[in-house]
């Protein structure tokens, strides 16, 4: 009901100020006209074929197996786990440099999809290892998980526990089958044209420690491939002065905007602000500021995530990997690629000491090293990318026509690192009504701050 009362009287609001409201955005509509950034389809270092296997119909590929329990009352996303003191920057380059490359691809045999689930039952302790080893693993050609109960054979076989994704109740996703603890990946026909850059399952407070991406689906009508880079390549890759840079003044990523009329006086934009705080940001599992125009925009509020560093050791292995969401959630990258997202979803990367926006060239080269290592894969009915969330990162192209991913989140097998926490399923309430809004909110938006 609160979230509903803030957005009252937001658009109360902001009735008492039309003339204020239209004579600044024709100014701004001006100012953007005047130099609008190219969008240009980003680079992929590695691309497979297609090979147009064939899949199941949905209504095939999303039966359930009913003879299992319900797992919906999964376990909570594990809080983040952070070792990213006194790090040596080059010498972490140096580590990073020896990584093999990913994803490791594992192509099934006949004699593997004979086997079912007892393929990965047996080979479990392997798959672990290499996963630990290469960052990800793409399960190819596998028939058993072209469909929702083979696939949840499938990690059920490896031994892992589903969670909850770390941003359960920002509506992002909804579930695929909530029985299965199985989300829907980001299929909104609304967001074909939007281009999802690199980023971990991750937020400054909570991180699934492994996904597994599934297709049931391909694009019917072209793209949708699915990117996956090695954090611990791309760490190795980057501009040691410009990694030096953004380690020393760590990064803050705003997560939402809300526009208020600048005309309004200090204390009713106190007020609005009080509200949204106290209203909305607890809905969202996430340490958030709200800031009032750091972005530079007259008037916007925008909720900031606390400040964290971009290198990060992975919890078991101490590997230092690139561990921040800056290639997808940097406004300069995004204004440059295809975009979908409405305004109050558009994010942005600060220099957390000053509150700056990256610059653009700064920007440039998390793109270039990114870009140099992600494998844009040719997912197809049954294939499964199994992620190390603390060292690979995923993306998705975009796309034409119909698809259908789907991606379930796990949490660590040690019982000190996964907690004793349980799904809240009040959350669940905000998931759904976010999910309605998606496909209305509007999408004439342009930046500028590129």
């Amino acid at each position: 009901m609160k979230l509903f009362l803030a957005a009252a009287i937001l658009s109360t609001a902001s009735a008492f100020a039309p003339g204020r409201q239209a004579s600044f955005a024709i100014r701004l509509q001006s100012a953007v006209e005047a130099d609008v950034p190219e969008r240009t389809a980003p680079d992929a270092g590695h691309t497979p074929e297609w090979e147009d296997r064939a899949g199941l119909t949905p209504s095939e590929f999303m039966a359930s197996d009913e003879s299992k329990s319900d797992i919906s009352g999964m376990w909570e996303c594990p809080l983040t786990r952070w070792d990213s003191e006194d790090i040596d920057v080059v010498e972490a380059q140096k580590m990073a440099s020896k990584v093999p490359h990913c994803p490791l691809e594992m192509r099934a045999s006949d004699s593997d999809n004979a086997q079912g689930a007892a393929f990965f039952s047996d080979n479990a302790d392997k798959i672990k290892e290499d996963l630990l080893k290469y960052g990800a693993v793409w399960f190819r050609g596998y028939d058993l998980m072209k469909s929702v109960k083979g696939y949840r054979a499938m990690h059920e076989a490896l031994g892992i526990d589903p969670c909850l994704d770390p941003l359960h109740s920002s509506g992002l996703r909804k579930f695929a089958s909530e029985r299965d603890a199985l989300y829907e990946e980001v299929n909104k026909p609304s967001l074909r044209g939007h281009y999802i850059g690199l980023h971990s399952e991750s937020t400054a407070k909570r991180t699934a420690a492994y996904a597994a991406f599934v297709c049931f689906q391909k694009a019917t009508e072209g793209g949708g491939r699915f990117l996956v880079a090695d954090g611990a390549a791309i760490l190795a890759e980057m501009d040691t002065k410009v990694l030096q840079k953004l380690y020393d003044r760590k990064i803050r990523i705003s997560v939402s905007n809300l526009d208020i009329p600048p005309s309004f006086p200090g204390p009713l934009k106190e007020g609005i602000k009080n509200l949204v705080d106290a209203a909305v940001a607890p809905k969202f599992d996430m340490d958030l500021e709200m800031i009032y125009e750091s972005d530079g925009k007259p008037g916007r509020l925008q909720a900031v995530e606390t400040a964290e560093s971009p290198i990060n050791r992975h919890p078991v292995t101490g590997l230092p990997v690139w561990f921040n969401n800056a290639h997808n959630h940097a406004r300069k990258l995004r204004d440059r690629r295809p975009c979908g997202v409405p305004e109050v979803g558009m994010t942005e990367v600060f220099y957390a000491d000053s509150m700056d926006p990256l610059s653009l060239e700064d920007c440039n080269e998390i793109k270039r090293a990114s870009e140099k290592h992600i494998s844009a894969l040719a997912m197809e009915p049954g294939d499964v990318l199994l992620v190390d969330n603390y060292r690979a990162l995923h993306g998705r192209d975009v796309f034409q026509g119909d698809r259908y991913h789907a991606v379930s989140w796990f949490t660590w097998g040690n019982e000190e690192w996964r907690g004793d926490e349980r799904r809240i399923v009040d959350k669940n309430g905000m998931n759904k009504i976010i999910n309605g809004m998606m496909d209305w909110l509007p999408k004439d938006f342009e930046s500028d701050q590129s």
